[in-house]
């Protein structure tokens, strides 16, 4: 909770932030044009995962998504950064990639026709202010798709050239500090996914057994199909259920659904079947979850069930998909998972290291995440400010 002086001052500066913006934007020239008033739109070149393997370099390939889909040794685009995705689920996102790339085919490049009138970053912005409007104009039916006709026909303010660069001074400190604190989540992720993979390598666990047996002798391992320790079971429809206290799960967590019955009540994890299938849950209270996600009734016998989640956390699921357009998962493939066991001592010794990153880790799904989204918000309330224009 904020003090009463930490929200006075919070308050204030607010003013002083509005006022600077109140007279930023008093009395300023504003031109509503079409996008291709302003701008070229056109796709990028066609490009397939195939020839991006057989042609790896270090130029990112821009096309259906934010994120690169690989890097090539070749490019097509310099210093023309902004894009908006044309088909499939992140139809219409906006996209900027400075320096060179290679723009694919599902990507429009948006190319200023004079930057001596239209700041690039400006333009960046006002798209993703925009955004909802584009998304709009995009068709669903089928494979979801936006047409460069109608992308043409949005209407976007422009104000002047010097309007424009003092907009984007202010929004760009926003930006810049959430792409920061973005990479560094990312390298904090990155951090515990080593140590993860370290601790559960053949070498590691032959030292930590080396450690625990006070002889010095590798005790050695089992190695098991996972059918063989793991029971994995389907979901269940819960709409024929009571209104309770017992949680929901889908293949994106838990659901605001609670029911008066579980369907497991042991420690479990969840692994979902389609979708977000790496997108795992270790549950240790009662339960109940929905169809599209397996859950797990662990041998504990024979292995520690939060042993098995950073096991199976580890893992590459996405090898096993058995689709490529979504991926999915079956009983029969993840039954034949190898894994290699250790005595339940070492088990535990590895639940310990793991549990302990985790709780120095706590960035990694509370504090950071919850500052970038703070600034996002921040950062999309000063953008519709700033880019309202009458």
């Amino acid at each position: 909770m904020k003090s009463t002086i930490e929200k006075s001052c919070y308050i204030f500066l607010r003013s002083l932030e509005m006022n600077s913006i109140n007279e930023l934007l008093e009395n300023a020239q504003v031109e509503w044009k079409q996008l291709e008033e302003v701008c070229q739109i056109k796709a990028g070149q066609e490009i397939t995962k195939k020839e991006i393997a057989k042609n790896i370099g270090i130029y990112p390939v821009i096309s259906s998504g934010k994120e690169p889909l690989g890097f090539i040794n070749t490019w097509n685009t310099e210093n023309d950064p902004i894009g908006i995705t044309t088909r499939g689920n992140g139809v219409g996102s906006i996209t900027y990639q400075e320096g060179r790339y290679f723009r694919g085919n599902l990507n429009y490049a948006v190319t200023i026709h004079d930057i001596s009138k239209v700041n690039c970053r400006f333009l960046y912005h006002v798209l993703i202010n925009e955004q909802d409007e584009i998304h709009k104009l995009c068709t669903f039916s089928g494979i979801p798709a936006l047409n460069a006709s109608s992308l043409k026909k949005l209407e976007i303010p422009i104000p002047s050239i010097e309007i424009q660069v003092e907009i984007v001074k202010i929004l760009d400190k926003f930006t810049s500090y959430i792409a920061e604190l973005q990479v560094e989540y990312q390298a904090r992720i990155k951090q515990y996914e080593y140590y993860r993979n370290l601790l559960f390598s053949d070498e590691y666990l032959h030292k930590i057994s080396k450690n625990i047996d006070k002889l010095g002798n590798n005790i050695g391992f089992q190695e098991f199909s996972l059918e063989h320790i793991v029971q994995l079971k389907h979901g269940k429809d819960w709409r024929q259920l009571g209104q309770g206290e017992i949680p929901v799960y889908g293949t994106g967590g838990k659901m605001n659904i609670y029911v008066d019955k579980y369907l497991y009540n042991k420690p479990s994890v969840l692994i979902p079947r389609k979708g977000s299938i790496e997108n795992l849950f270790y549950l240790e209270e009662p339960f109940w979850n929905v169809g599209t996600i397996f859950y797990t009734e662990i041998n504990e016998e024979e292995i520690l069930p939060k042993y098995f989640y950073y096991f199976i956390e580890n893992y590459n699921l996405k090898s096993l998909s058995t689709d490529f357009t979504r991926p999915s998962l079956t009983q029969d493939v993840l039954k034949k998972i190898k894994i290699k066991l250790p005595s339940k001592k070492i088990q535990n010794k590895v639940v310990e290291i793991l549990d302990s990153f985790q709780s120095l880790m706590e960035d990694r799904k509370g504090l950071l995440p919850k500052e970038i989204a703070l600034r996002q918000r921040q950062y999309g309330y000063y953008r519709e400010k700033l880019l309202h224009f009458p």
